[in-house]
């Protein structure tokens, strides 16, 4: 059985205070996994590394830790974002722990022409994505940032920030052909559309934008989410963090 992990907000120190918990962490603890006084359990909270810590305290609105040891230290992730359109109930939470487990860095709620979703729980989106977190053993947890518009997100975008944007209509070059040649070092964004894809006249912007990379995802049609896990996953492989270290 795997070890627990969880996300804390507070200063990890050698001989620093005790790390709090909060209200549901302590009843996960006490109540689900039947923990108490005197286990160890690790934790991190995406600046001071993984630490092994040991249950001092649970009570109904929190509990303490004392940490032990740190088990690991602070690791830097790829810089990679992922935007998205929301889709339907259910596929935002979806796309966050996937995108997570994949090793994102920030992931951004983007409207376009044909997006039908009118609000984004980004709490919950941050919630799915600590519970990912915790679960996958990555030492940091993604930005979860609010909604923006794509012509919004598009005039503040970032110069030096690759754009690879999942191009349902064909016109993109192959995926792995259009990553194999590129930087590994550099910054990037993937971009995904909603369920009834980009409306032409986006593309038309996006295809004009130098920093913008259009890719093709085979020759089936994708599910908004499945461009998104597919299109991550092809980059670390060809670009991220699961090629071998050079």
């Amino acid at each position: 059985m795997s070890e627990i992990r969880l996300y804390v907000t507070d200063d990890l120190i050698a001989g620093g205070a005790a790390a709090a918990l909060d209200a549901k962490q302590a009843h996960y603890l006490k109540a689900v996994m039947r923990l108490g006084a005197g286990d160890e359990v690790l934790v991190f909270n995406g600046r001071d590394g993984e630490w092994r810590g040991r249950i001092e305290d649970l009570r109904k609105k929190g509990g303490a830790l004392s940490l032990v040891e740190r088990t690991r230290a602070q690791e830097r992730g790829p810089d990679l974002w992922l935007a998205f359109a929301p889709a339907k109930r259910g596929t935002p939470e979806l796309v966050a722990r996937a995108a997570t487990e994949l090793g994102v860095s920030a992931l951004q709620p983007v409207t376009t022409r044909r997006t039908v979703v009118g609000r984004v729980n980004t709490e919950r989106l941050r919630a799915n994505a600590v519970e990912a977190a915790e679960q996958c053993g990555r030492l940091t947890v993604p930005a979860v940032l609010k909604p923006i518009a794509l012509d919004t997100l598009l005039a503040d975008w970032p110069a030096d920030r690759r754009l690879m944007l999942c191009d349902e209509t064909g016109g993109g070059v192959p995926i792995a052909q259009a990553l194999s040649a590129q930087d590994r070092a550099a910054p990037w964004a993937v971009l995904v559309g909603p369920e009834g894809g980009f409306d032409p006249s986006e593309l038309d912007v996006l295809g004009k934008q130098p920093i913008v990379t259009s890719v093709g995802l085979g020759p089936r049609i994708l599910r908004a989410e499945t461009a998104a896990i597919a299109a991550l996953a092809c980059w670390q492989a060809l670009v991220g963090d699961w090629r071998a270290p050079e």
